[in-house]
């Protein structure tokens, strides 16, 4: 099925998508946010090129997915706090979404979906890259996936934001992201291993190396075994993309069924993001 109001273009056989012939700034009419919906369901990311916005344009386009979150952890502007600004100064190593992951996913109810916005991109480096948790299930063999079947895994924000672990830079103003403590980082939530959309109702993979600690009912030994496995499974190139950010672009993707990595290598150039995710539901 084609689009009336927009242009999709696909950005790789797995995932992602430009879309092109739209104004995020301006309040887009129903039935054109309509095909934005679809296409993001199809794609599970969607990338937006040459869209000056303010942070209140921004909240206003994120909220027509959902109800965007205030974090509990990362704090948000004065003014919004529901965007979370994520600056990267020149000369520094970037340190926020640098490893695999899925936004969130020690909340007990995960984020639904993240759009970023990249006002200052350096010339080169800094793209993200993106993986579909639904073609890495389904490229498990069918026992396999039988064995994963009714398996939890345990998430908890400590290994990303615990000071015992990270360090006291986060929170006491050094970091050039502004951190607060909070008792939910130490907290442990159970997902069920694999999830079902609750839209599409495609079936995905849902642990990722930063969030999840270790499969309940299992030995370490066991645990760290399968963890391991499926954490190199689903990192394989053929389910990627890849985000070249330019500045006034937007991705927004779906973290019920995507990874993403954003790469440090442009320690020698600042960049500038803006962040705001979505309330998600309980992953079944």
């Amino acid at each position: 099925m084609g689009y009336r109001h927009l242009t999709v273009h696909p950005a790789s056989g797995s995932l992602g998508a430009e879309v092109r012939g739209v104004s995020l700034a301006s309040e887009l009419p129903d039935e054109v946010f309509a095909e934005i919906q679809r296409a993001f369901l199809e794609h599970a990311v969607l990338f937006f090129r040459d869209q000056p916005l303010d942070r209140v344009q921004q909240l206003a386009f994120a909220s027509r997915f959902g109800t965007p979150e205030v974090h509990p952890i990362v704090d948000g502007l004065e003014e919004t706090p529901e965007v979370i600004r994520v600056p990267k100064p020149a000369g520094e190593s970037a340190s926020f979404g640098t490893g695999w992951h899925t936004d969130n996913s020690f909340f007990p109810a995960p984020s639904m979906a993240t759009v970023l916005y990249g006002e200052q991109v350096p010339p080169f480096g800094g793209d993200t890259l993106f993986a579909s948790m639904e073609r890495a299930y389904d490229a498990l063999s069918p026992s396999f996936r039988e064995r994963l079947s009714g398996l939890a895994a345990v998430h908890s924000a400590s290994r990303a934001y615990d000071p015992a672990v990270t360090g006291e830079e986060k929170y006491n103003g050094e970091a050039s992201i502004r951190y607060r403590w909070s008792e939910s980082i130490r907290d442990e939530v159970e997902h069920p291993i694999v999830r079902t959309h609750p839209e599409t109702g495609r079936r995905s993979l849902f642990v990722n190396p930063m969030f999840t600690l270790r499969i309940a009912e299992m030995t370490a030994s066991e645990s760290r075994a399968l963890l391991d496995f499926l954490f190199e499974h689903c990192a394989q190139p053929d389910f990627q993309c890849r985000f070249r950010w330019e500045d006034d672009s937007v991705a927004v993707w779906d973290n019920r069924c995507v990874w993403h990595y954003a790469m440090d290598d442009y320690r020698e150039y600042e960049r500038l993001m803006y962040r705001v995710t979505l309330t998600g539901d309980v992953p079944r």
